[in-house]
């Protein structure tokens, strides 16, 4: 088969809200989550320096706060974001949002 095709729906949640669809699409080099958040949630700071791997995070709908180095970027729908794997990152939403994040070394 020359695709692969997956419903994020039928994808189990591997934190509240997040939909980690590398396995269930069997890429070999991106990363694609789909996160669906909650007013108040909150993720942990992290970075992707063990991987290399570079991160776009893509606000759908509602508004988040993407903190990245210490440095507060307010996002509303439709903005996008790429976060260099060796800068800091953590996430906060206000309101109930979706968020796409795309990773690859």
């Amino acid at each position: 088969m020359s695709h692969t095709r997956v419903s994020y729906d039928d994808v189990e949640p591997r934190a509240p809200g997040m939909h980690f669809l590398r396995d269930a699409l069997d890429c070999d080099q991106l990363g694609f989550t789909v996160l669906d958040a909650s007013a108040g949630w909150e993720g942990k700071e992290h970075d992707h320096s063990h991987d290399d791997q570079e991160e776009v995070y893509f606000l759908v709908d509602g508004a988040a706060t993407l903190t990245i180095d210490g440095e507060d970027v307010p996002l509303d729908a439709g903005d996008a974001v790429r976060v260099p794997a060796d800068a800091a990152r953590e996430l906060a939403f206000e309101e109930e949002s979706q968020m796409i994040i795309a990773g690859a070394p």
